[in-house]
């Protein structure tokens, strides 16, 4: 739509040219009545002056042979003076038929705006810069989807992981109330039957859970392909077994600097900013005169009728000229316009100021969290390797009855959420990654990562 606009605004360099054709019939034909009058004529004295005729009588005129042959004769006559006396003329009304009943007629008109104060460039820089903005909407678009498919992604890995791991807990608790059940049963009795029924209790809970695991595994694979664009229907098992964990290496500075350049809300109040100076341009425009020329073909038949003004001088021609528009007051309208486009723009560059500041500070906190969730992943890395040589120790001891059960289902459930809390930062440290991505403006993951680990 913006670019449709744009070229909207670009149409207005080209001259204008319209061809019209019309057919009319009239009910009678268009006449002209020229009404009747007298014509007062003055008494006045006409001198005619005197001169010299020759004047020839012809053979035989006054009697046989007589004369005998032609003669010529000169005669001369004095001035004379004659007078006539004051008298009115009368002129009957007439009715003159201009045009016949049946008239088609056909023109060509072109008009071309040859100078404008500005209207026009400014026209052009405001679509222009609407056309930067949604590109730089559609560009937000791009790395939203890019985002929320990462983020879907990770979270369905997320929800396997979380799944695995109840499961595998499930299993060793499943274990360990066979053990205990045996140890009640047969043990030296330092095992009772509390700590069975304590154990089974915990069992159970943990295979609901297990089940509600299940199903947000289920829904996290139907998320993704829901954001990636497929029918409810469809489902995504990513082929990644775990959430890899990539060091962030980037400078804070060059993340801010690469933010003004690839940012889409930056790029966006750039185009604005663009676009209102346009829209103070043509503001402006309204205080300069405006030219232009233009020019038109006619032709029109009327019937096979040329008289009236269906002249054959009347029915075909051509016409050029010049067109001036120049202001002269339009109540303050133009100043008024002006300072509301200057207020816009100004407006914009202000908000300008304040986005420069918050990418910043989106920047930093996002980076500040990355820091945060690398400390917090490699805390989580340490405790679930701990809770799980913890966990292995409780089941020999408890294999031994030198601890309690409920010492060994703490180790079995401590390990599960060490190692679901371990999963959880890793997803964290994910998404901020991809955020970052759409803060900046481009994929700063491959120039900024570290190794892989």
């Amino acid at each position: 739509m913006a670019e449709a606009q744009h070229r909207q605004a670009l149409a207005g360099y080209w001259p204008q040219v319209n061809v019209t054709a019309g057919y009319q019939r009239l009910d009678q034909p268009m006449n002209f009545v020229f009404p009747g009058g007298t014509v007062q004529i003055p008494a006045q004295t006409v001198t005619l002056p005197g001169s010299t005729a020759v004047v020839t009588v012809p053979a035989n005129a006054f009697a046989p042979g007589f004369p005998p042959t032609a003669l010529q004769f000169p005669i001369s006559y004095p001035d004379q003076n004659i007078k006539t006396p004051a008298q009115a003329f009368n002129v009957p009304e007439q009715n003159v038929k201009v045009v016949d009943r049946d008239l088609v007629t056909g023109s060509m008109s072109m008009k071309w705006l040859v100078w404008d104060g500005g209207m026009r460039s400014g026209f052009r820089q405001q679509s222009g810069g609407l056309v930067e903005m949604m590109r730089a909407e559609a560009r937000r678009t791009d790395l939203e989807i890019i985002n929320d498919v990462k983020r879907y992604y990770w979270g369905a890995v997320l929800a396997r992981q979380v799944r695995h791991l109840g499961s595998d807990t499930l299993a060793r608790m499943e274990t360990t109330l066979r053990l205990t059940e045996s140890l009640y049963k047969n043990g030296a009795g330092k095992v009772t039957k509390a700590d069975y029924l304590d154990n089974s209790v915990m069992v159970e809970t943990l295979r609901a859970m297990v089940a509600q695991l299940e199903k947000n595994e289920t829904m996290a694979e139907a998320a993704l392909a829901n954001a990636a664009g497929l029918p409810a229907t469809a489902s995504i098992r990513p082929a990644a077994e775990e959430i890899p964990f990539q060091p962030f290496a980037g400078s804070f500075d060059e993340l801010v600097a690469t933010s003004y350049e690839f940012n889409p809300d930056w790029g966006k109040l750039e185009a604005a900013i663009r676009a209102s100076e346009g829209a103070v341009t043509t503001a402006r425009s309204g205080y300069y005169p405006k030219v232009a020329l233009t020019g038109e073909l006619h032709r029109w038949w009327n019937g096979g009728y040329d008289a009236g003004i269906a002249t054959a001088q009347n029915k075909a021609g051509w016409a050029v000229g010049v067109g001036l528009e120049f202001p002269l007051f339009d109540g303050f309208l133009t100043r008024n316009r002006v300072s509301e486009a200057l207020a816009r723009l100004n407006g914009l560059k202000e908000k300008r100021f304040l986005l420069r500041e918050g990418l910043g500070l989106q920047i930093k906190d996002i980076v500040t969290g990355l820091d945060a969730a690398a400390m917090s992943l490699q805390a989580t890395a340490r405790a679930m390797q701990a809770a799980q040589e913890n966990r292995d120790l409780n089941e020999r001891a408890y294999e031994n009855e030198l601890v309690d059960t409920e010492k060994v289902i703490r180790a079995q459930l401590t390990e599960a959420l060490m190692s679901a809390q371990h999963f959880k930062v890793r997803y964290d440290y994910a998404t901020l990654l991809s955020q970052l991505s759409v803060v900046v403006g481009k994929e700063v993951q491959d120039a900024l990562k570290g190794p892989a680990k």
